[in-house]
């Protein structure tokens, strides 16, 4: 029976491990290509963590075997030290403690008003109609989306309301685990700050483990703790976000930017002004 509770109580503590995961599309053809080579990673329970890699490295490949939206073609996908795929008929139960959040989410959208879209996933979960309301509404406010919104057709909102509405329908299941994939991409400045300030909102309020990929490094220094770097399918750096940015020499190797802070920092201190600490916010 679902329980009726406040938006965005305190959830429970999970981790995801990646234990020597790989990902061939189009095996045994002449299109073959291994999208994900033997990856091993561990994402911190209610901890915030990036991912980084340039294009094509594998990390949206990667979160799409977070909630089973893809199978592995080898390793495992751990939640809580279960794999995901050991029961693939509770696949359903598993999206709903682990969101996913695509790249432009606005996409996603595909009911009649924000309200019904916005609530669809209760709804298959058989809450009761009045718990969705009540839930479709806070999380709007916490989301920052105007509720007078809620009657419309999602196809007739701007493109930072479909964005806002689309991450609302994720966050209104409360995931233990949240996974965004470029949830910010596109957006100016401050529709950058308003969404990946909710991301950590939630986080904070929750305690879940949220994992963001981001091509922005200013993005990753500033809401990421950990930070994992893929290139060419394999894991190159895995670390506390001032130990990754820390190798910047490293991460320009592999075609990375590093935060503009840091370039202007080791630049200071090449004309003699003495800066300690690793500068990346």
């Amino acid at each position: 029976m679902w329980q009726s509770v406040s938006v965005w109580e305190v959830l429970p503590v999970n981790k995801i491990e990646i234990r020597d995961v790989s990902v061939t599309y189009g095996a045994g053809t002449p299109f073959e290509v291994q999208a994900l080579k033997h990856i091993n990673a561990s994402f911190g329970a209610g901890r915030i963590t990036g991912i980084i890699g340039h294009t094509g490295s594998g990390k949206s490949t990667l979160v799409q075997l977070f909630n089973g939206l893809y199978q592995p073609t080898s390793g495992e996908i751990l939640l809580d030290g279960t794999d995901i795929w050991s029961k693939p008929k509770q696949m359903r139960d598993i999206r709903f403690r682990v969101g996913l959040v695509l790249q432009y989410p606005e996409y996603q959208l595909f009911d009649e008003t924000v309200r019904s879209d916005i609530g669809f996933a209760l709804r298959n979960r058989g809450v009761a109609p009045e718990e969705i309301d009540r839930r479709v509404e806070m999380v709007c406010e916490r989301v920052g989306l105007d509720p007078a919104l809620l009657s419309a057709s999602p196809f007739d909102l701007s493109g930072g309301e479909k964005r806002r509405a689309a991450i609302a329908g994720v966050l209104v299941m409360e995931p233990e685990v949240l996974v965004m994939d470029e949830p910010a991409a596109g957006l100016d400045p401050r529709g950058r700050r308003e969404i990946l300030g909710t991301l950590k909102q939630y986080r904070d309020r929750t305690g879940a483990t949220v994992i963001l990929v981001s091509h922005s490094m200013e993005d990753m220094a500033s809401y990421c703790e950990d930070v994992l770097v893929l290139n060419e399918g394999e894991v190159f750096a895995a670390g506390t976000t001032q130990e990754i940015f820390s190798r910047a020499d490293d991460l320009v190797r592999i075609g990375l930017d590093v935060p503009q802070i840091s370039l202007i920092a080791s630049d200071l201190v090449r004309r003699g002004i003495p800066l300690t600490g690793e500068l990346y916010t």
